[in-house]
């Protein structure tokens, strides 16, 4: 691993160390340029945070990059955010839900992913795919098969698939009383999967663990109960280690 040394100090004013099958109906996408990571975690687990910190910490070492969000990284890609994450808990059932979030997912990769990965332009998103599996699936208790997710995937994504993803772990009670705080200071409260309650939150997380105890070469796993500072040190250490920067 790199050597720790140095200080580093981001936007937010944070100061700490620097720490260096299915027929597919589109070809598979070429491995591109940049590097696409994902973060990924239940409500309330500080990913959107640690990403902003990153991106800053990914400039400081002259390393091009954006930040993104599933859904909504794009104009197209908003009006859906806000159909899926605001409003009635019970408006939309599973199966509506993937598709709309397939839909959000694919004008994602096609307008902004792929394009700015081919610049040779890292790529940090707030949430990807796994969060589709972790809450229409685990979350809604199997309601949503996984070989339809899995073609979905396929149709939509094709053998893309990211180069590095975080997952924040979080007891889900400490996450849900984070994001609805956090709530209180929003003019348009994105609280529609808050409201599925306690249980819903329960198995997201063990899906989410699950789904990184398949894939142990692409995740990482952090405890996401520490604070800002910590934390962020913890991400730095990984993509130090990593991709060697």
């Amino acid at each position: 691993m790199s050597s720790l040394k140095g200080k580093v100090v981001t936007k937010d004013g944070i100061e700490g160390e620097e720490i260096p099958q299915l027929e597919f109906p589109f070809p598979p996408v070429p491995r591109p340029k940049g590097k696409f990571i994902t973060f990924e975690g239940g409500e309330g687990s500080g990913k959107s945070t640690q990403l902003k910190l990153l991106g800053d910490f990914l400039h400081q070492r002259k390393i091009n990059n954006i930040l993104t969000k599933e859904p909504g990284g794009t104009e197209i890609g908003q009006e859906l955010r806000r159909l899926l994450v605001t409003g009635d808990k019970d408006k939309f059932d599973a199966v509506a839900e993937c598709l709309l979030y397939y839909a959000d997912r694919r004008i994602h990769l096609t307008n902004k992913v792929w394009p700015a990965l081919n610049d040779g332009v890292w790529v940090l998103s707030d949430r990807f795919a796994d969060s589709t599996v972790a809450y229409q699936y685990y979350g809604y208790e199997k309601k949503v098969s996984l070989e339809s997710l899995n073609m979905l995937y396929d149709v939509t994504v094709g053998d893309f698939k990211p180069d590095l993803t975080i997952l924040f772990d979080l007891d889900p009670k400490v996450g849900l009383e984070r994001s609805y705080k956090k709530a209180l200071g929003m003019e348009v409260k994105e609280t529609r999967f808050e409201d599925r309650g306690l249980e819903f939150h329960n198995r997201l997380r063990e899906g989410y663990l699950e789904l990184a105890a398949q894939d142990e070469k692409r995740f990482v796993v952090l405890n996401a109960n520490k604070s800002i500072e910590d934390l962020h040190h913890e991400v730095i250490r990984v993509i130090a280690e990593r991709f060697k920067i």
